[in-house]
């Protein structure tokens, strides 16, 4: 290769590695928590599902994947992807006030 060939194809390696660290790399860092999150879940802790029905787990079945949610209204059964965030003391605790 001659030095006009490198010189018109460093532009794209450079975009290639942009996208990769501002967007595959992150994608794959939040998808990791995400599902450390969902096998972390236990039974009785409050969550809300990815469609906004708050609840608190009365059941996980391990073997088709899956939690049932005790509501207001009664049990509803849902994949265990579909849990977006647990609502615990821990995560609902105020942020500290800055003076």
């Amino acid at each position: 290769m001659d030095s006009g060939t490198l010189a018109s194809m460093l532009p794209f390696a450079a975009m290639i590695l942009v996208l990769y660290f501002f967007m595959i790399r992150p994608q794959m860092s939040k998808a990791k928590k995400e599902k450390s999150f969902q096998a972390e879940i236990k039974k009785g802790a409050k969550v809300v599902t990815s469609s906004g029905i708050h609840g608190k787990i009365a059941e996980i079945n391990t073997t088709d994947n899956t939690i049932t949610i005790e509501t207001g209204a009664g049990k509803i059964k849902f994949e265990r992807a579909a849990i977006s965030m647990e609502l615990s003391k821990q995560y609902l605790a105020a942020p500290a006030v800055k003076k």
